[in-house]
């Protein structure tokens, strides 16, 4: 078979698509060692099993269910049609996905990544108290209805979408790091704060993660990842376009890790290595939105207020009296409603690929700026609702925080009856290390020799 021009090109858009796709899917590598770092050891199994599973919930959710409600045709409100997809030869169901010509099978396996991501900002928010059943619940809520609800306002053809000026969210800030961020923050408040985070007159105790290299390792994990989410958003292999928005991207979370050190450095007096992360994390979020639409100088204003952001929004949260062990919210929640708006600030026709209209800065007055106002705040007070009465629902069916004893002793064992770390002479039975000697068990909360000296036994 001979190959055409054509031809090629699908062929290499798909490679181009699918590759991003794994990059984005590595993403939850990050996520599982930002979280568990920055959560007590104790809590270390818990926070990595929720990060596992729930990339499979959302991939059977959002194949049963929510790809059609996001993308199916439908009306301005949602989708109608495509559900339980084949994926195989194309369909008529999806066309709000006619701009790309890669295969449905492309589509899709892009998309999910994309599910899986708002799904997985939930779990740090919710760390460390959470009952793991509620969580997968509501992860499995969350793929199948609430995230591609309001995705198909902006990327499935609904209302946000026709606007006379339409909402812009190249990659996702609002679609995928605000719709997780409104999640995360209602289940928050909804569990409560951490036993121990604040006392009686709300002042809080810091409660310290319990490694720091994973949280870093993790953080450029993510980092890597962001080259996959925001230049895969393409969905074709445009040379142009990928080299525009790589750079876009890669300057914003620069400029985020430095003006995040320097604010945590002045209000803490130490620079503050989740901080750093977190800033830079922060920068990436604030410009998925519009990486294709800001110059280099744009990306690094978005960028750097990004960084500073995070660092405020954290003490913010906290004045709150809101536990959000890992920053899910100052870094997904926050940048991801600047990064909307900063669209219509910075977006220039002129210093970018964009093809729309120019922001605020750039003489384009104040429509565009309206339009993405108008995106957070929609979007914002359904998913803040929505995700309240899912919540709610799911604490009244099954409970949602596990019990003071259990969560002062660890998740770890309560949930999944196992530690994260075993001691060198700890083992999980009694194996003997010597003729006539036996090792250590660790009995979960306590401790107790099981040894008998050579001269016992020969008795």
């Amino acid at each position: 078979m001979e190959l055409t021009l054509p031809d090629l090109k699908i062929a290499l858009d798909t490679a181009w698509v699918l590759f991003t796709a794994f990059l984005v899917f590595f993403m939850n590598a990050g996520f599982a060692l930002v979280e568990s770092g920055l959560c007590r050891a104790k809590n270390c199994v818990n926070i990595l099993a929720k990060n596992y599973v729930v990339f499979a919930v959302s991939t059977l959710a959002f194949w049963l269910v929510g790809f059609a409600l996001m993308f199916g045709n439908g009306n301005p409100l949602v989708g109608l049609t495509g559900f339980v997809p084949s994926l195989i030869n194309g369909s008529s169901s999806f066309s709000a996905l006619d701009w790309t010509s890669v295969p449905m099978a492309a589509k899709f396996f892009f998309q999910l990544v994309f599910a899986g991501t708002a799904a997985t900002i939930v779990s740090g928010a919710v760390a460390e108290r959470i009952k793991f059943g509620a969580f997968i619940l509501f992860s499995a809520v969350m793929t199948a209805f609430l995230y591609p609800v309001a995705g198909h306002w902006i990327w499935g053809g609904g209302f946000l979408s026709t606007l006379s000026t339409p909402v812009h969210d190249f990659a996702g800030s609002t679609v995928v790091h605000s719709i997780g961020g409104w999640a995360a923050l209602t289940g928050a408040i909804i569990l409560g704060a951490r036993l121990g985070r604040f006392d009686r007159n709300g002042k809080p105790h810091a409660i310290r993660g319990h490694n720091m290299m994973s949280v870093t390792l993790g953080g450029l994990i993510l980092w890597l990842g962001w080259f996959g989410f925001n230049p895969g958003s393409t969905m074709a292999a445009d040379s142009r376009a990928i080299a525009h928005i790589a750079l876009t991207t890669n300057i914003a979370a620069a400029a985020g890790t430095l003006t995040s050190l320097l604010a945590s450095w002045y209000m803490q007096k130490k620079p503050d290595l989740s901080m750093i992360i977190n800033g830079t994390l922060a920068g990436l979020v604030a410009i998925t939105a519009g990486c294709d639409a800001v110059s280099m100088a744009g990306a690094a204003a978005i960028g750097g207020i990004a960084g500073v952001l995070a660092v405020l929004a954290v003490f913010g949260f906290e004045k709150l009296r809101i536990d959000d062990p890992v920053g899910a919210l100052s870094v997904h929640l926050v940048n991801g409603i600047w990064g909307t708006l900063a669209v219509g600030i910075f977006a220039t026709v002129d210093g970018s690929i964009f093809t729309g209209a120019n922001g605020l800065l750039y003489g384009g007055g104040m429509a565009m700026l309206k339009s993405q106002t108008m995106g957070v705040a929609v979007v914002g007070t359904f998913v803040a609702f929505a995700s309240s009465a899912a919540w709610l629902a799911i604490k009244a069916a099954i409970g949602l925080r596990v019990g003071a004893v259990e969560e002062t002793e660890g998740l770890d064992e309560g949930e999944h009856g196992m530690p994260a770390y075993v001691m060198n002479d700890e083992v999980s039975d009694f194996a003997p290390m010597a003729a006539g000697e036996f090792a250590m068990t660790n009995i979960p909360g306590t401790r107790r020799i099981v040894a008998e000296n050579t001269a016992a036994l020969k008795r």
